[in-house]
Protein backbone atom coordinates (compact mmCIF):
# COMPACT_ATOMS: atom_id res chain seq x y z
CA UNK A 1 0.00 0.00 0.00
CA UNK A 2 1.31 3.43 -1.22
CA UNK A 3 2.09 5.95 1.69
CA UNK A 4 -0.37 8.96 1.38
CA UNK A 5 1.34 12.08 2.47
CA UNK A 6 4.36 13.43 0.34
CA UNK A 7 6.36 13.74 3.52
CA UNK A 8 5.73 9.92 4.33
CA UNK A 9 7.42 9.14 1.24
CA UNK A 10 10.17 10.62 1.63
CA UNK A 11 10.68 9.96 4.76
CA UNK A 12 10.28 6.05 3.87
CA UNK A 13 13.23 6.95 0.90
CA UNK A 14 15.17 8.38 3.76
CA UNK A 15 15.08 5.60 6.17
CA UNK A 16 16.13 2.68 3.26
CA UNK A 17 19.18 5.40 2.63
CA UNK A 18 20.31 5.84 6.29
CA UNK A 19 20.02 1.90 6.97
CA UNK A 20 22.27 0.83 4.02
CA UNK A 21 24.78 3.25 5.22
CA UNK A 22 24.62 2.08 8.69
CA UNK A 23 25.06 -1.39 6.92
CA UNK A 24 28.09 -0.86 5.35
CA UNK A 25 29.56 1.52 8.59
CA UNK A 26 28.85 -1.23 11.13
CA UNK A 27 30.43 -4.06 8.90
CA UNK A 28 33.04 -1.93 9.37
CA UNK A 29 33.79 -1.39 12.62
CA UNK A 30 33.18 -4.94 13.40
CA UNK A 31 35.96 -5.96 10.50
CA UNK A 32 38.11 -3.46 12.13
CA UNK A 33 37.96 -4.87 15.77
CA UNK A 34 38.17 -8.03 14.65
CA UNK A 35 41.07 -7.04 12.85
CA UNK A 36 42.40 -5.55 16.37
CA UNK A 37 41.44 -8.69 18.43
CA UNK A 38 43.16 -11.55 15.95
CA UNK A 39 46.75 -9.85 16.16
CA UNK A 40 49.17 -11.46 18.55
CA UNK A 41 52.15 -9.04 17.92
CA UNK A 42 51.51 -6.13 20.48
CA UNK A 43 53.42 -3.39 17.62
CA UNK A 44 50.81 -4.92 14.95
CA UNK A 45 48.11 -4.74 17.22
CA UNK A 46 48.65 -0.97 18.15
CA UNK A 47 49.19 -0.09 14.66
CA UNK A 48 45.83 -1.77 13.78
CA UNK A 49 44.33 -0.23 16.91
CA UNK A 50 45.11 3.20 15.44
CA UNK A 51 42.65 2.91 12.65
CA UNK A 52 40.08 1.23 14.48
CA UNK A 53 39.98 4.17 16.97
CA UNK A 54 39.23 6.63 13.91
CA UNK A 55 36.94 4.09 12.30
CA UNK A 56 35.06 4.39 15.89
CA UNK A 57 35.01 8.21 16.19
CA UNK A 58 33.67 8.70 12.99
CA UNK A 59 31.42 5.98 13.69
CA UNK A 60 29.89 7.97 16.54
CA UNK A 61 30.57 11.68 15.43
CA UNK A 62 28.27 10.56 12.25
CA UNK A 63 25.62 9.48 15.05
CA UNK A 64 25.90 5.65 13.76
CA UNK A 65 27.06 4.37 17.09
CA UNK A 66 26.72 6.26 20.52
CA UNK A 67 29.81 7.75 21.75
CA UNK A 68 29.93 5.72 24.40
CA UNK A 69 29.68 2.92 22.44
CA UNK A 70 33.01 3.78 21.19
CA UNK A 71 34.45 4.86 24.03
CA UNK A 72 33.64 1.12 25.63
CA UNK A 73 34.81 -0.91 22.04
CA UNK A 74 38.28 1.12 22.83
CA UNK A 75 38.80 0.53 26.16
CA UNK A 76 38.41 -3.03 25.77
CA UNK A 77 40.30 -2.95 22.55
CA UNK A 78 43.20 -1.16 24.45
CA UNK A 79 42.96 -3.59 27.54
CA UNK A 80 43.20 -6.68 25.23
CA UNK A 81 46.30 -4.46 23.73
CA UNK A 82 47.83 -4.45 27.35
CA UNK A 83 47.56 -8.27 27.72
CA UNK A 84 49.86 -9.03 24.79
CA UNK A 85 53.50 -9.70 24.86
CA UNK A 86 56.11 -7.68 22.77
Amino acid sequence: MPLRHKSAQKRARQTVKKTERNKKYKALIKGSVKRVMVKEVKAEAETEFKKTTAVLDRAAVKGIIHKNKAANQKSKLAKHINKLVK
